[in-house]
């Protein structure tokens, strides 16, 4: 059984970048069969997909958000990882990582297999 446990700082100061960890455990992230995804919430809002890394190390980014995303992945580790710069207010949210099918990307519903996400507040 596959588990997800984003971890990172929960605040970030206007300017500075985002960075979140995700451990995988029950589940290999180069497995070619996945999209291990990074998903936000701001309050009060919808789900808001951010991009993901393939088990075979390409990435995709929301149209809205590419120039300041990043996902890599560490293998050996098991763990991928988000950094999202200049961020402002607005980037407060929950942000999950996930491990979802092709099919299922971008859905309003959660498929596939969440972590329990992580609240950041972007604040001076």
């Amino acid at each position: 059984q596959v588990q997800l446990q984003e971890s990172g700082p929960g605040l970030v100061k206007p300017s500075q970048t985002l960075s979140l960890t995700c451990t995988v455990s029950g589940g290999s992230i180069a497995s070619s069969f996945f999209l291990w995804s990074w998903i936000r919430q701001p309050p009060g809002k919808g789900l808001e997909w951010i991009g993901y890394i393939s088990g075979g190390g390409s990435t995709y980014y929301s149209p809205s958000l590419k120039s300041r995303t990043s996902i890599s992945r560490d293998t050996s580790k098991n763990q991928f990882t988000l950094q999202l710069n200049s961020v402002t207010p607005e980037d407060t949210a929950l942000y999950y990582c996930a491990r979802v099918i092709l099919g299922n990307y971008g859905s309003s519903r959660r498929e596939g297999s969440w972590g329990q996400g992580t609240q950041v507040t972007v604040s001076s």
